[in-house]
């Protein structure tokens, strides 16, 4: 396994950064349960609330390790790197300066973004949807690539986990995260298998206690199948993936799903404000909403999802004793 913290894992597995869902609360839970914890640095409205959160769960995680004696995993921040986005270089700045461990970028890998995180010894994850994005990224440095495949929560790709996953691994051999409908323990075992490093899983984190997802969203997608999920640029201009009943509630008929608008965060300074407008009751999920029918807390699902990964292991060996 490709993962320089792998002793501080639980269970190889990353809480993905989901916008208007993420928060301390929810990251601090991940990490004192053995998986990576993440939130993008725009849930805050500003680069001081942003500090103020990352300063929030070090002091947590810190006191943590030092009450317990065990071992945090480690947490991160998403970085939305566009030329649009006016935040950017002062909440890397925040990044820096408290040595955050993981920075997870969007949309631009920057060598210098890089360099900057790996001058205090952080790692730089970097999401993408083809082979192209990867090469720039590879080229770029980064320590990790999340391999967002078809039928993942928001900006998802459109290609098959398997083809993804084997093309990349012809020319990066760094560490691999895989993204796209995982939502339980034999999922996670299932990335591995495929050749991920870790498992990346968003939609099943909006269905905890410690989300800050509305209540109505969560039973959504409870009550949602792998049928209700869309794909379309009509809501940001990015395509990604949106529960149907949340796009009908707002008049988004089939006949608009096609229609897209350019990505612009620039008219709102706070670069969050835009995306919030229409994120806000407009609810993004994968299609692994379809295993997902409970609201647990996060150390109730990590145990579950534990307990899963185990079962999922011993079946193989015992498919490899019988077949071989």
């Amino acid at each position: 396994m490709n993962l320089p913290f792998k002793d501080k894992l639980q269970l190889p597995a990353v809480a993905a950064p989901m916008f208007l869902i993420s928060g301390p609360r929810l990251v601090i839970e991940c990490c004192k349960n053995g998986i990576v914890g993440t939130f993008p640095a725009l849930n805050q409205r500003t680069t001081a609330g942003f500090e103020e959160w990352v300063i929030e769960i070090k002091n947590a995680l810190d006191t943590f390790e030092r009450e317990t004696g065990k071992k945090a995993a480690p947490f991160g921040v998403n970085l939305i790197v566009h030329p649009t986005n006016p935040r950017v270089m002062a909440d890397l700045e925040v990044c820096v300066k408290h040595q955050v461990p993981l920075i997870i970028t969007s949309l631009g890998a920057v060598s210098d973004l890089v360099n900057a995180v790996h001058s205090y010894g952080g790692l730089v994850y970097h999401d993408i949807i083809k082979k192209r994005h990867a090469e720039k990224a590879s080229e770029a440095g980064v320590d990790g690539l999340i391999l967002v495949a078809a039928g993942a929560g928001g900006h998802a790709g459109t290609l098959n986990p398997l083809a993804l996953i084997n093309e990349i691994k012809q020319f990066f051999d760094k560490t691999l995260l895989l993204s796209g409908c995982i939502s339980t323990g034999k999922d996670i075992a299932s990335a591995l298998q495929m050749g991920a490093d870790l498992a990346y899983m968003g939609t099943r984190f909006i269905n905890v206690k410690e989300s800050l997802a509305d209540s109505k969203y969560q039973e959504m997608i409870i009550n949602s199948k792998a049928e209700d999920i869309i794909y379309t640029a009509a809501v940001s201009g990015v395509n990604a993936n949106f529960l149907r009943p949340s796009l009908e509630s707002m008049g988004i008929t089939e006949a608009l799903w096609s229609q897209t608008k350019k990505i612009d965060f620039e008219k709102e300074l706070d670069a969050a404000k835009a995306e919030a407008q229409a994120w806000k009751t407009i609810w993004s999920a994968g299609q692994g909403v379809t295993a997902i029918n409970d609201t647990p807390n996060v150390a109730a699902l990590v145990s579950q999802l534990q307990n899963e990964f185990k079962e999922a292991l011993e079946a193989q060996r015992k498919n490899l004793d019988f077949y071989f």
